[in-house]
């Protein structure tokens, strides 16, 4: 396995559509293992393969407390089939913009398929931190990043601030 350079804000490929993957094989494990030492490393609870670069609609995430063992999950061309009309609001950050964290509204609850780690399809409902955690992460594979969801001045400010981060190290 392979720490990999994780994406910041304002790098372009952010924004990028993500593709949906053809079938899942033994390169694709490994970059999800790649992406899962990254995002323990970062340290996160989500990545999506955008933030490193891969344009390919494949997501990791590990919502387990310091406590517990590790529960990794793995998201490939992960859809969501159904969203609550009630919504939670969620202080997010992003290991794309760090440092940054601001309160996002979201659906509570949805219903979302996918392809696990061995190419079997999936149908699950998410609630509480998975909700947003899969929310969130399914926004970066449309080129969309939280702070997309603020204002546009706390957007402005994050930005500067992930820029002053990178400049003094």
């Amino acid at each position: 396995m392979a720490l990999l350079d994780i994406l910041t804000v304002p790098n372009p490929v952010l924004k990028q559509v993500s593709k949906p993957v053809e079938r899942v094989d033994d390169d694709l494990r490994r970059l999800m293992d790649d992406m899962l030492e990254t995002m323990y490393a970062a340290p996160g609870i989500g990545l999506a393969a955008i933030q490193v670069g891969v344009p390919k609609q494949v997501i990791v995430m590990d919502l387990a407390r310091q406590d517990e063992p590790p529960q990794p999950r793995y998201f490939v061309n992960p859809e969501i089939l159904w969203a609550s009309e009630d919504t939670a609001p969620y202080e997010e950050g992003c290991l794309s913009v760090p440092e940054v964290y601001d309160e996002v509204d979201r659906p509570a609850r949805v219903k979302l398929r996918y392809l696990d780690y061995h190419g079997k399809e999936v149908t699950e409902d998410a609630e509480g931190l998975f909700a947003v955690c899969i929310q969130h992460e399914m926004d970066h594979l449309k080129g969309v990043l939280f702070i997309d969801h603020l204002s546009r001045l706390k957007r402005d400010r994050a930005v500067a601030r992930v820029r002053k981060l990178a400049r003094t190290g």
